[in-house]
């Protein structure tokens, strides 16, 4: 293995230790002395690849960022199929999604330019997707009700396999929506 293998092959590690421990404990929570125990380095090791600490969560976050643009742009055939596919976007960014709605949060009050305003516009953009231009208000809140439990339940389940939280949430958001 080259030296840039085995760099790139570190990198990995500390990505997939931080996303776990994120996930178990929260941002704040985790520091990057706990990163470099869980894949047996030292913090500085963790700290050349990755200083400051936003720059992992950054480099987490960035796959889940392109697979909602992914699924911003995709034409589905009405509000069950986006439903489904939401939900399976957001069971396989649990991780992710936890990161962004409960440690970096605040997305409500966000200044322009930051994390925050981008979760919020992103979130803008999903309904729009689900509840269509001009919604009426009973539409407005059965999309918002719908997208806020797919949210709530993935970050609320991180302990259930992947595949019952899925399945369970798609159905629970289609007749949120449906209702």
């Amino acid at each position: 293995m080259t030296t840039l293998d085995q760099g790139n092959a570190t990198r990995s590690r500390i990505l997939a230790a931080a996303r776990d421990l994120f996930a178990e404990r929260g941002y704040a929570a985790v520091s990057l002395a706990d990163i470099a125990a869980a894949v047996g380095l030292t913090k500085t090791a963790v700290a050349y690849h990755f200083h400051p600490k936003d720059r992992l969560a950054a480099e987490i976050i960035a796959p889940a960022a392109d697979d909602l643009l992914a699924l911003l742009g995709a034409r589905s055939s009405g509000h069950r199929e986006f439903l489904r596919a939401f939900t399976a976007f957001a069971v396989r960014h649990r991780a992710v999604i936890r990161l962004l709605t409960e440690d970096i949060g605040g997305a409500d009050s966000a200044p322009p330019g930051s994390p925050g305003e981008a979760i919020r516009e992103f979130g803008r953009e999903l309904f729009a997707r689900l509840a269509g231009p001009d919604p009426s208000p009973g539409t407005r809140v059965r999309a918002w009700a719908a997208l806020g439990a797919v949210q709530s339940g993935v970050v609320k389940t991180m302990d259930v396999p992947a595949e019952v939280v899925e399945e369970m949430l798609t159905a629970a958001a289609v007749a949120v929506f449906e209702s």
